[in-house]
C-alpha cells in the first residue's frame, strides 16, 4: 500500500458513545482520535502491531488539545482528517480535523505522541523506528504549541477512583479516553445539562496501573470559565495527569 500523510474516516454516532443528551461524549471523541491515528500509522508502517513486533514498543499520547464548535449528536455522520508534523525528537506531533455531513469543520484538535519501550516503560527517541513521510503538510488544526500545563492553588478533592479492568488498554495502563470520563464526573449533571466543554487541554504525564487509586481534584484557572483539573495518584502523591478545561452556557 502507498503511504498516504493524509488520512480520513468516517464515524456515524452511536448509542454507545453519546451522553444522556444523545450528544457525543468526550471520552468517544478521544477514541476516535485514538482510532484514526493508528489506521493512519499503520499506512505509514508503524502501526501498534508492527511498533510492538519490531522494536516492543508502543505510541503513547502525551499532549493534546481540542476546540470544540459543537458536538455531533446520535446518528449523526461525522468525518476525522488527520496528517502528521515532522518528527521531533522525542515526539510526533498529529492534528485532527472533525467535520460534519455537509463538510464544516465542528471540532479541531492538535496531539503529541511518544514511543514507549514496553520493557523499560521509558520514552525512546524518535529516531528508534526511523519513520519517514512521503509530504509534509504545513497546515495545522490549531495554531500555537502544545505546552505544560501549570496547577492551581487551591486545588480541591472531588472524588476518588480505583483503576480496574474496565480502565485498561492492551499496554496494561489507563487508556485516555478513560482519563475524560473521570474528569466529566467530577461535574453534577446539572452543570452538563447547563454546560458544554469549549475546549480542553490534557497533559498526560504518569502511568497510572491497575489498582491504583485516583484522586481527582479541580480548581479554578486564570479566566472566567476555565477549570483546572488533575489526577493524582493517592499511595505517593504523584500527579497522573493534568487538564485545562473552558467551559461555555449551552
Amino acid at each position: 500500500m502507498k503511504p498516504t500523510i493524509l488520512y480520513e474516516k468516517n464515524y456515524h454516532i452511536d448509542l454507545r458513545d453519546v451522553d444522556f443528551q444523545k450528544k457525543l461524549k468526550l471520552s468517544a471523541l478521544f477514541s476516535y482520535f485514538q482510532d484514526a491515528a493508528n489506521d493512519a500509522a499503520i499506512r505509514l508502517g508503524v502501526g501498534i502491531d508492527t511498533l510492538q513486533e519490531k522494536f516492543d514498543a508502543a505510541w503513547v499520547l502525551m499532549r493534546l488539545k481540542v476546540d470544540i464548535e459543537r458536538l455531533p449528536s446520535l446518528d449523526e455522520e461525522i468525518t476525522i482528517e488527520t496528517w502528521p508534523q515532522e518528527p521531533r525528537r522525542f515526539d510526533f506531533e498529529r492534528d485532527f480535523l472533525v467535520k460534519g455531513r455537509d463538510g464544516n469543520i465542528i471540532i479541531r484538535a492538535i496531539s503529541s505522541w511518544g514511543i514507549i519501550d514496553l520493557k523499560e516503560r521509558k520514552l525512546v527517541k524518535a529516531s528508534a523506528i526511523s519513520l519517514e513521510y512521503p509530504e509534509v503538510i504545513e497546515e495545522r488544526a490549531i495554531h500555537g504549541k502544545l505546552r505544560k500545563l501549570k496547577g492551581t492553588d487551591p486545588m480541591h478533592p472531588v472524588y476518588k477512583k480505583v483503576i480496574g479492568y474496565s480502565d485498561i488498554d492492551f499496554n496494561g495502563h489507563l487508556n485516555n479516553s478513560r482519563y475524560i470520563d473521570y474528569m466529566m464526573d467530577c461535574f453534577p449533571i446539572e452543570d452538563h445539562e447547563k454546560y458544554q466543554p469549549e475546549s480542553l487541554e490534557v497533559n498526560f504525564i504518569n502511568e497510572a496501573l491497575p489498582g491504583d487509586e485516583i484522586v481527582m481534584k479541580q480548581g479554578e484557572g486564570e479566566t472566567s470559565g476555565e477549570i483546572i483539573m488533575e489526577g493524582v495518584r493517592e499511595k505517593d502523591d504523584t500527579v497522573i495527569f493534568r487538564a485545562k478545561v473552558k467551559i461555555k452556557e449551552i
